[in-house]
């Protein structure tokens, strides 16, 4: 009879590994149940621990791949099909190899087989994606753990799922809203360089045929032009060095801390940046605390995953206050980071049990604020765009008219 080497957890969520025989795998499930444990993974012993996997397993079904990244789209099918395989009962190792098969993503597909390997070499799952930091991130990792030690690893990947779906459903809107007032802006630009280095230089040559005094936006109109055309390639290659530059000091953390807090105190747009940072706050502690990730824990995890250097100093001192035994809500507070209704939603929280609700109704409430931002926000920027472009190219048709005028009167 064959021996099968299993992974599973007890009640209180320890790790236990050993071998069973039986005649197949689903009768070492039925034997592992029979002592309340909770099956993790079941490798045939022939297998475990050698890190190969079967050529028919490997080729059998595979769908033909679509692309080599991996995209967020990829990481969140991968979630929430993982998600709804345990859910139904199967084991980790024969949903992984289930996705496997079907994955688009032929780097997934790398990263999926490698999974297995190391699970079967005795890992757990979150222990195996902890090797993978590029594409499973720490807050993958962390509620992963989270949900094996709990035995609700289903529960924990559905919610994961929903936390991916979401944010990727919320960025959608905001790329969505930002593409016509970025292209209408292009658009502007272009034109403007078009008529500076083409439009221009053929009146300059006009003018150079009759024996008259330029007036002075014309003679400026001329100067910028004709500085352009000689100078064009060193600027384009100055601002593309200085941007380079700019993108270098950026991503070192005094750099990136510096070009933040310059975000937060812009006129107008400083109070969405800072709303953009406290919505992915919101976001993640509703997650994490749903899937009954401890408070220390979870801003343990959010300190580290987002993506704002004054935001993860702030989370810092939070997270030094809340293990000191005071309330979450006035460690917020004291951070001076997040709005009076957050400390307020928080404190009620924190004293009726019901934290990650109020997590979750905050996270609505900010999404909704920004996608109102970003409407008013597009709504106001094309007429503005449209009045700037007819201001600069006015100004542009009066200096190149004016010596017309002049000379029409001479004649």
């Amino acid at each position: 009879m064959p021996k099968f080497f299993y992974i599973a957890r007890d009640k209180s969520g320890k790790k236990i590994t050993g071998t069973e025989e039986a005649g197949n795998q689903e009768e070492v499930i039925s034997l592992l149940q029979a002592k309340e444990l909770i099956v993790v993974n079941i490798v045939p012993e022939s297998r475990q621990g050698t890190g190969s996997i079967p050529a028919d397993i490997l080729i059998k079904g595979r769908v033909t791949p679509k692309h080599n990244k991996i995209t967020s789209a990829d990481r969140t099918l991968f979630c929430r099909q993982l998600a709804t395989l345990l859910g139904a009962g199967v084991t980790i190792l024969r949903s992984l190899d289930i996705i496997c098969q079907q994955v688009a993503s032929n780097r997934l597909f790398k990263v999926i087989r490698d999974l297995e390997k190391h699970m079967e070499a005795g890992l757990s799952l979150h222990e195996a994606m902890a090797k993978h930091p590029a594409v499973f991130s720490e807050l993958w990792v962390n509620l992963v753990e989270s949900g094996e030690a709990s035995g609700n690893l289903a529960m924990v990947l559905n919610r994961l799922a929903s936390y991916l779906e979401r944010d990727a459903a919320f960025k959608k809107k905001m790329i969505s809203a930002l593409i016509y007032p970025a292209m209408l802006m292009f658009a502007g630009l272009a034109a403007l360089l078009f008529m500076t280095i083409k439009i221009i230089p053929t009146f300059a040559q006009i003018f150079q045929g009759f024996n008259i005094e330029l007036p002075l936006l014309t003679k400026f109109l001329l100067g910028l032009s004709s500085f352009i055309g000689r100078f064009g390639v060193i600027l384009a290659i100055a601002v593309t060095i200085g941007i380079w530059l700019l993108r270098k000091y950026i991503s070192t953390k005094e750099g990136k801390k510096q070009y933040q807090l310059f975000l937060l105190k812009l006129p107008a747009f400083g109070e969405f940046f800072r709303t953009l940072s406290i919505e992915r706050f919101t976001s993640e502690m509703t997650t994490l605390v749903e899937s009954g990730v401890p408070i220390l824990y979870s801003l343990e995890i959010s300190e580290r995953s987002v993506n704002n250097v004054v935001l993860g100093e702030a989370i810092r001192k939070i997270k030094e206050d809340v293990r000191a035994g005071k309330p979450l809500g006035q460690s917020l507070d004291k951070s001076n980071f997040f709005d009076p209704m957050v400390v307020q939603m928080v404190n009620i929280g924190e004293e009726i049990g019901e934290l990650s609700n109020m997590f979750k109704r905050l996270n609505a409430f900010y999404q909704e604020y920004l996608e109102t931002f970003l409407t008013r926000f597009t709504s106001m920027f094309e007429p503005a765009m449209l009045i700037f472009m007819g201001l600069i190219i006015g100004i542009m048709v009066v200096g190149l008219f004016l010596p017309i005028f002049k000379i029409a009167q001479i004649g």
